[in-house]
Parts: structure tokens; C-alpha cells; sequence
């Protein structure tokens, strides 16, 4: 999709015979048959199996969506020699070995260059083409957003702007020319923008915009296409060319958008009349359908899908959002209601959790200066200082996490010296080596390192530009006091 000048108003496409007639179609409204709940033991694309709609294309980096898949998730690379190793499972249908990717990635950054594609169709996504096909994004850093899945660690796909994944056409088994399909995408409130546009699903088979309905794919994000929006977002969309559809005339009140930290998303197509948004907490508790109902008019009803898939950028490689992504799938055929509520229930069975929360890190002296990674460097031992708030997230936007971090650009918040616990040792930034100076706890205001049991502190109370923060006994000043996230 192409991103609009003011972005931020902030083949086997298979009917279940049963319960389907022909006025549902005429009427605009997708519904099917049920599907018995699969046993916890099973993924995604087990429950999509057993309704008759396999999965065509199924990404995660963090557990098997399929119960009998053995294979690799995903490839790192280290940026310090450029070498590569693939990620794999603990067990076969079970959850991702983490453990693995800390190990080859320690002390250095790593970048994640392939995700496999589950389904056995060979869909893998690489790096994508940029805008219009010029040139090429970036990629996701490997170890950027912890996060834990049944009680054990895990790794989201952290999209920024510039960055984004794809699989060119022909992609085998994804709808193409009208053809039905579903999709869904593990996703969260955290990590959104309003830049065009944070999208996973079928694309042209070329890197640009080649008209209405050309496109099939989720977005969630706070741009509002059409301007008007009635509540803030993010929102679950269906990007299928040329605008972010809440429903088939652009917005819609009812569509309040999903908050929490984890959140499912889906969009399910006919191909030929009808589409459905549905959105939910992929932590608890089940769907809530935002539109179910007609395609759009002027081209998009029949569709054209050309049947490419793209993960955080736009068809037109369009590459000015971010997002996270945890898990997704295609389907060949149209799941119904009852699938796509069992497909929910396994996601909620995962056990997704650990995410903590994003944000800015603002001084008590000085509401209107952040916590600031220097420059947005991610070089070992790299200041971190005061900053006039700018909304840089590369260089003002920490992450929170459930294990005492406090992370940006794939490292950690961390006292130099490692076991240096005298006052005044500068702050920097370091890759994440779960050591015990780069563990933050927030108390009455305050960021104390337990090991020292001193605080963040600017020093002098000096919210300069580009002040380096520093390790001191804590005195219960302003300048250790910081309104976070």
C-alpha cells in the first residue's frame, strides 16, 4: 500500500458444505461450519487442518504451529563476522530454543534473516525490497523484545521503520484471483506507529501498487486512513490496496481497537463479496468481531490477490511503520467463526506473557528531557544521557522488561564495569548478558540497581543536552526521580 501524504490521522479455496448456503453470500456475510477445539497439545494449523482449511504459509519465532513440526523457526546472524545459525525447537511441536540464540549472540547483535515457513510450502520470508522495489529494508534484531511462552523465553520479530520481510510470488498455495483464504497474527499494543503500514498477509507479486483489491493482508496500527477514526488505536484493518479498511466504507465507530499487550488479529476473504476483522487478548478470553459484511466497492469486489506474502511492510514495500510479531498463518479455503475461535483458544493456551511495557523515560527535573541511548548508537559502552524528548524511538523508546532490563535497540541499560558499584560510575549502553548491573527495579520513583542498591541519577541535576547518567547512593532528589512508562 502506498503511504498517503498525511498517514497519521492520529488454489483450493474450499466452502464447508455445512451451514453455508448462497444468501449468505449475497448478503456480505462470512459464517461456516464448527470445529471442535483442539487438544492444547496442538497449533494453529492443527485446528485449521481439522476444519478443512490447511495452513499455506505459517510463521513464529516462538513455538510450532503445527504439532508434528520439528524443523527451524528462524535464522540469526551475528553482525561482529557475519556468520549464521538457525534457531530451532526444544521439541518437536513445542516451544522455541531461546537458549540457543543467547548463546550464539552473546556479547555481539544479531539480525534475523529468514523466518521458515511451517507449513511445508517453502514460504520462507527474507529480507524485502524497499519502496517501489528500490533497493532493500533493513532487518529485525534477534534479540530486541524478550518475552516468554509457557513460562519459558522467547523473542518477538521487532519491526521498525525501514525494516520489513517477504515472500515473492508464486507462493505455493496462497489465494490468488478471487480466490477464499484466512489469516491471523499475534501482535501488541506496544510496539505501534501510525507510518504505513504494519502488515502481514498475500501482497502483489511485484513491489508496487498495482490497484484495488490487488492486496489481502492485517494491519494493526493507529493510522487512520480515512481520517475521522472514532476512538484511538491501534486497530485491527484489512490493507487490501489502497486503504486501511475498517470496514467497507473505510472507518467504523464501532471498532473501539485492541489494547492489550498481547492481541490477536484476523482477517478472513471470500474472495468474491464478503470480508471479517476480528480482534482480541491473546492472553484471555475470546474474538470480538469488528466488521463482518461486504467488500468495498470500485475494484475490490471480486479481489485480485497476486498471492506474495509480506511481514511490516506495505505491498508497495511502503516501510514507515512498526510492529511486533510473534506468530501468523495463511489458509487456503475460508475458516468459520467456530475455527477461528478455536484458533484463538490455542493462541491463549501458548501462554504468551513476560512483555513489559515500552515507552519514555522522562526526567524529575525537567519533564520536557528523556532518557536518551547517544546518537541511537548501538555500539558497545555507548552513553546514555539526557536528551530533550524528541519521540526518537531508536533512541528514547525502552523497553520494560519482566526480568528487570531495560533494553533499546537489542541491549541493555547497564553500569559500566560490570561489579563497579562506586558512586558516580557512568551508565551505558551493552549487550544484554543477564548480568546483575544491568538489573533495574522502579521504587517510589526511583530506578535502583539491587546488586549496589543505588540509583540512575543525573548528575548535579544537569539535564543538559547529552548529560551521561550515572551510578549514586540514592538521596531521594529529583534527579533520581523518573516518570516511566
Amino acid at each position: 500500500m502506498r503511504e498517503m501524504p498525511s498517514a497519521r490521522f492520529s488454489r483450493r479455496a474450499v466452502w464447508r458444505a455445512l451451514g453455508i448456503a448462497a444468501a449468505a453470500l449475497s448478503a456480505g456475510v462470512l459464517s461456516g461450519a464448527g470445529v471442535t477445539p483442539a487438544a492444547a497439545a496442538s497449533g494453529p494449523c492443527d485446528v485449521y487442518a481439522t476444519a478443512g482449511q490447511r495452513c499455506v504459509a505459517a510463521y513464529s519465532t516462538t513455538r510450532a504451529l503445527l504439532a508434528s513440526y520439528g524443523g527451524n523457526l528462524y535464522t540469526v546472524t551475528r553482525s561482529s563476522d557475519n556468520t549464521s545459525t538457525n534457531i530451532g525447537l526444544l521439541s518437536t511441536g513445542g516451544i522455541v530454543n531461546a537458549a540457543a540464540q543467547d548463546t550464539f549472540c552473546r556479547n555481539t547483535l544479531c539480525s534475523i534473516t529468514t523466518i521458515f515457513d511451517q507449513s511445508g510450502r517453502g514460504n520462507d520470508l527474507r529480507v524485502s525490497g524497499g519502496f517501489n522495489g528500490q533497493g532493500t529494508d533493513g532487518l529485525a534484531r534477534a534479540s530486541a523484545v524478550p518475552i516468554t511462552i509457557g513460562g519459558r523465553e522467547a523473542y518477538a520479530v521487532d519491526i521498525e521503520v525501514g525494516q520489513g520481510y517477504r515472500h515473492p510470488a508464486p507462493s505455493g498455495g496462497v489465494a490468488v484471483n478471487g480466490q477464499a483464504e484466512g489469516m491471523f497474527m499475534v501482535s501488541s499494543v506496544e510496539h505501534v506507529n501510525g507510518g504505513c503500514c504494519f502488515d502481514f498477509g498475500n501482497v502483489e507479486a511485484q513491489i508496487r501498487d498495482t490497484g484495488n483489491g490487488h492486496m489481502d493482508a492485517i494491519n494493526f496500527g493507529t493510522e487512520c486512513w480515512f481520517g475521522g477514526c472514532h476512538t484511538p488505536g491501534p486497530w485491527v484493518q484489512a490493507d487490501i490496496e489502497n486503504g486501511l479498511f475498517q470496514a467497507n466504507t473505510g472507518d467504523i465507530a464501532s471498532n473501539t481497537g485492541n489494547h492489550s499487550t498481547f492481541v490477536t488479529t484476523m482477517l478472513k476473504n471470500n474472495g468474491q463479496t464478503s470480508f471479517a476483522l476480528k480482534g482480541g487478548d491473546s492472553t484471555t478470553g475470546g474474538l470480538t468481531t469488528w466488521f463482518n459484511g461486504s467488500l468495498p466497492p470500485n475494484g475490490y469486489s471480486p479481489m485480485h490477490q497476486e498471492g506474495s506474502i509480506a511481514l511490516g511492510t506495505g505491498g508497495d514495500g511502503s516501510n514507515s511503520s512498526s510492529g511486533l510479531f510473534f506468530e501468523g498463518a495463511m489458509t487456503a479455503g475460508l475458516p468459520s467463526d467456530a475455527t477461528d475461535s478455536a484458533v484463538q483458544a490455542n493462541i491463549v493456551a501458548a501462554g504468551y506473557g513476560g512483555l513489559g511495557h515500552y515507552g519514555t523515560v522522562v526526567s524529575g527535573v525537567n519533564s520536557g528531557v528523556c532518557m536518551d541511548l547517544a546518537n541511537a548508537s548501538t555500539t558497545a559502552g555507548t552513553h546514555v544521557q539526557t536528551f530533550s524528548c524528541n519521540g526518537v524511538r531508536a533512541a528514547q523508546s525502552w523497553q520494560f522488561t519482566s526480568s528487570g532490563t531495560v533494553r533499546i535497540g537489542g541491549g541493555c541499560l547497564d553500569i559500566t564495569g560490570a561489579s563497579n558499584h562506586n558512586d558516580n560510575t557512568p551508565i551505558e549502553w551493552w549487550f544484554c548478558n543477564g548480568g546483575a548491573n544491568q538489573v533495574w527495579q522502579a521504587q517510589n520513583g526511583e530506578l535502583v540497581n539491587p546488586a549496589s542498591g543505588k540509583c540512575l541519577t543525573d548528575p548535579n541535576s544537569n539535564t543538559a543536552n547529552g548529560t551521561q547518567l550515572v551510578l549514586l547512593t540514592c538521596g531521594g532528589g529529583a534527579n533520581q526521580r523518573w516518570t516511566l512508562p
